[in-house]
């Protein structure tokens, strides 16, 4: 006679306790990732630790955090854009031809800038949905037509705009720009979107199993559309934080970034599979790679060994992510 082993399913309250602890020991791993870059970068280099490098790297990350925060909400449901540092590239653009060619303010300049941005998110979003093909190749396509309108609308040269943006990099207290601080809320709201609204348990259901989200009577392409069309608007605003450091507009600006905004978002643990992210985790995810970045510079890095050193790191993280894929399936 066979024993039955009885499965009793966890209520919801163990359920989320679970959660909690499993979260928690994700963000300590990674704050422990963190601590120890700064450790060895503190030992390799005399002048690594110290407020003014601190400081520095915190007033020169906000676009690349804003930029992970989308890319997370595009990588839960399955997704990805490589189109993101293009795009960041037009929105500059079209803020550099509204003030210098047409006269226009600080704040209608920027309105059309992020909407610039948002279009080319929500043309990404569309095609991907209407027409099922891989999100990866239609932001190729994207990546490679923002481009060139950003070269067309400054002819291929920087546009100078001056300090008219300044204010948003100009430290204002501790050493910190604005610009930071409203990166941070970006990720405080989006953090809160992810785990406590509706729209966010749609988003994680749609990365797991977008078929049972139809069948449940939920239609998933305005909400992929809808997390393009942010990431879009992500964009624009991490322009405006470039435009406001280098006062300027740049036709080739953010070339390659997305690689370093999907490293940081999967370093931080969020499924290339969909399904699984944390937007604190990607935070954590932004500082591991500023931080390699600042301490390898400081400790006199050829050009060569940080690109090796960093797409090792990423590799890392991918096969950490695959590996993490297959125990849940396993206990799936």
């Amino acid at each position: 006679m066979k024993t039955q082993t009885s499965v009793i399913p966890q209520t919801p309250l163990a359920a989320r306790r679970n959660g909690l602890w499993i979260g928690l020991g994700t963000y300590l791993g990674l704050a422990g990732a963190l601590l120890a870059m700064v450790v060895l970068f503190s030992l390799l280099s005399d002048h690594f630790l110290s407020y003014a490098t601190f400081s520095t790297l915190a007033n020169q990350i906000p676009d690349l955090m804003v930029l992970a925060v989308g890319m997370t909400f595009v990588l839960i449901i399955g997704g990805i854009d490589l189109s993101v540092g293009s795009v960041l590239a037009l929105a500059g653009s079209a803020v550099s031809v509204a003030i210098l060619g047409w006269g226009w303010g600080v704040l209608p300049a920027s309105l059309l800038g992020m909407a610039c941005a948002a279009l080319a998110g929500t043309i990404t979003g569309s095609i991907t949905v209407a027409w099922r093909i891989p999100s990866f190749i239609v932001s190729l396509g994207v990546l490679e037509m923002a481009r060139g309108v950003a070269y067309q609308m400054t002819n291929s040269r920087t546009a100078y705009i001056g300090d008219a943006f300044s204010w948003l990099s100009d430290p204002f207290a501790l050493g910190i720009s604005p610009s930071f601080v409203i990166a941070l809320l970006v990720i405080v709201v989006a953090q809160f979107v992810l785990t406590r609204t509706v729209f966010g348990r749609y988003l994680i259901g749609i990365g797991t199993n977008e078929e049972a989200v139809r069948l449940a009577g939920i239609n998933p392409k305005p909400y992929k559309i809808l997390v393009f069309t942010l990431m879009g608007l992500l964009a624009g605003l991490a322009a405006l934080f470039q435009v406001s450091r280098l006062e300027a507009a740049d036709p080739n600006a953010g070339s390659g970034l997305e690689l370093q905004v999907i490293a940081a978002v999967v370093i931080g643990g969020t499924s290339l599979m969909g399904g699984r992210g944390s937007v604190i985790s990607t935070f954590f995810g932004v500082l591991i790679i500023s931080v390699l970045a600042a301490g390898l510079a400081q400790i006199g890095a050829s050009e060569p060994t940080k690109r090796i050193i960093t797409g090792a790191v990423i590799v890392v993280a991918v096969v950490l992510d695959t590996y993490r894929s297959h125990r849940a399936a396993r206990r799936g």
